[in-house]
């Protein structure tokens, strides 16, 4: 047994070989024999040797990947980081977690971080950096982007087609019977163009539009307590919606207790959708009405481009994910 760090030497030593041979194969170098590297591995297994990041970065590489989250809180992204990690489960790549925060600085903060520490590639889920900053940044480093419309030609893109998920839902309801049909969205924060709730608020009033009916957006945010606010504020109205969609479940759940605590029944007084069907959705007490665009998938093909990218892709890929319509007990015909 060694004490202290294995080094590189200490596997050659256990191994009989140079710490050249040893490097060649850390490194997956061309020219390796399956017999040099089954002695390699074998030792570096027996000895736990672990390639220091810093010097595997001198050497081009270091198999780390950057993902930054804009809200920590959201129950959704989840879903996107187990999307990432089983796409990589194979690979030597592992994935790195760094809050950005909401606001375009302290997300700023945590890529130029990123960077800083030589990661290979960054995944940004939701970022509000302006379009130049987001240009900026994959200039220094691979970059693919989940959840902003638009892309652009230094970076890859991954989106939900959220106009379609959101005339899913405006379709159901009024299927129905619904006409009074309120949205419940994000409010904006930032300049930046082309993110998930501005796209899905548009088309909400799309699929309104196509029904000759009137839209009614409000604007609070996407967390539990905005769908609350949100929703007592339309069903303090004397005209007040017969239902609600929430732009997220993390809102609509919000509108569910504001629903109880007006002593309202849903789905008979008031139906109610959300967006990203996240796990608690499916829950009986709960039954939510959600448009999945499945996180697993988006994070997966964001894991699968940025690979790419490293590996030395410059052609620009926009990929789309199409959402599909979960109906569950939360949306009903409304009462004659």
């Amino acid at each position: 047994m060694t004490s202290g760090r294995v080094t590189i030497a200490d596997v050659a030593r256990r191994a009989g070989v140079s710490t050249a041979a040893v490097s060649k194969v850390v490194r997956g170098a061309y020219g390796v024999s399956a017999e040099m590297q089954a002695k390699v591995t074998q030792a570096i297994d027996e000895l736990g040797y672990r390639p220091h990041a810093a010097a595997r970065a001198l050497r081009g590489r270091t198999y780390t990947l950057g993902v930054m989250l804009s809200d920590t809180r959201n129950p959704f992204f989840p879903d996107i980081i187990e999307g990432v990690t089983g796409r990589l489960g194979d690979t030597e790549y592992q994935v790195l977690l760094g809050p950005g925060g909401i606001e375009p600085r302290t997300q700023a903060r945590m890529t130029d971080a990123m960077i800083d520490r030589s990661m290979d590639g960054l995944i940004l889920i939701s970022p509000v950096m302006a379009d130049a900053e987001l240009a900026a940044i994959a200039t220094a480093t691979p970059v693919v982007v989940v959840g902003r419309h638009g892309g652009a030609a230094a970076y890859d893109a991954v989106v939900d087609d959220d106009v379609m998920g959101a005339g899913l839902v405006v379709d159901h309801l009024v299927g129905l019977g619904h006409t009074r049909i309120a949205h419940i969205t994000h409010m904006e924060r930032a300049r930046a163009q082309g993110l998930p709730h501005t796209v899905r608020a548009e088309g909400y009033r799309q699929a309104m539009r196509a029904h000759g009916l009137a839209d009614d957006v409000l604007a609070t945010s996407f967390t539990e307590e905005g769908g609350f606010e949100g929703a007592r504020e339309l069903l303090a109205r004397d005209d007040r919606p017969t239902a609600i969609f929430a732009g997220a479940d993390i809102a609509a759940l919000g509108v569910l207790r504001a629903a109880d605590e007006a002593g309202l029944s849903v789905p008979e007084d008031l139906s109610v959708a959300g967006y990203d069907n996240i796990g608690i959705a499916s829950l009986k007490r709960i039954s939510l009405t959600s448009v999945d665009q499945d996180g697993h998938v988006i994070g997966a093909t964001a894991a699968r481009l940025l690979v790419e990218r490293i590996e030395g892709r410059s052609r620009s890929v926009t990929s789309s994910v199409s959402p599909t319509l979960i109906v569950r007990g939360t949306t009903g015909s409304p009462r004659l």
